[in-house]
């Protein structure tokens, strides 16, 4: 397998005010619906843009994506993932008002908790989405994601204007919370927004040694 089709580094953008890792799944439907709500009357954020449904949409589209993940012998923690995409995307910086975003290397993070799709969920499960391409449809595992990689490359370095289908980037679910813990506190305590094996080790020793 080519050296460029391996997968290396795992993205997570978000806006800065409000830290990594908001999701709205692990809120009730009445609070991600004040939280869309919001969003919408605030607008200038892409999140603004979501459709009236999108909430319904995404608890079907997240049941499926782990039904699928499920049957290929994922292992998830979780009912609902957290989301990352590999590798960068400028496109998603612009999705935020003062966006960041926190770069974690795979070896990181158990790779049977970890589904992918190329492309968002939503597009990829979109009944309006006809076009026949292979991924459509499709929960991958890691060795399979990467098999992809080699033969179409990322998305970002062939469509960056979306103008050659939806698929903008590869969405990786992290069904697991305990890694998820790690880089938000490691965010928010110290700063650290790369978490390459050196530094997340020492971060996590420093858990552990509670300084």
């Amino acid at each position: 397998m080519p050296a460029e089709a391996r997968i290396q580094w795992l993205y997570h953008y978000f806006e800065r005010e409000t830290g990594p890792f908001r999701n709205l799944s692990d809120l009730s439907v009445n609070e991600a619906q004040r939280v869309l709500d919001e969003l919408r009357r605030v607008n200038g954020v892409f999140a603004a843009q979501r459709f009236d449904g999108y909430l319904q949409r995404r608890q079907e589209l997240e049941a499926l994506a782990r039904q699928r993940f499920l049957a290929k012998g994922g292992q998830p923690q979780r009912q609902t993932p957290h989301y990352m995409v590999v590798s960068a995307c400028p496109w998603l910086q612009t999705w935020y008002r003062d966006g960041a975003c926190i770069q974690g290397h795979l070896s990181l993070f158990p790779a049977d908790q970890l589904s992918f799709t190329y492309g968002d969920l939503f597009p990829t499960f979109s009944p309006r989405v006809t076009d026949g391409r292979e991924y459509r449809r499709q929960v991958y595992t890691l060795p399979e994601m990467e098999e992809l990689v080699a033969r179409y490359g990322l998305p970002q370095m062939w469509n960056a204007q979306g103008q050659h289908g939806p698929e903008r980037y590869i969405e990786v679910q992290v069904w697991a919370d305990g890694i998820i813990g790690d880089l938000r506190e490691g965010c928010h305590r110290q700063g650290i927004h790369v978490f390459g094996p050196s530094v997340s080790q020492r971060h996590f020793q420093e858990r552990v040694d509670g300084t």
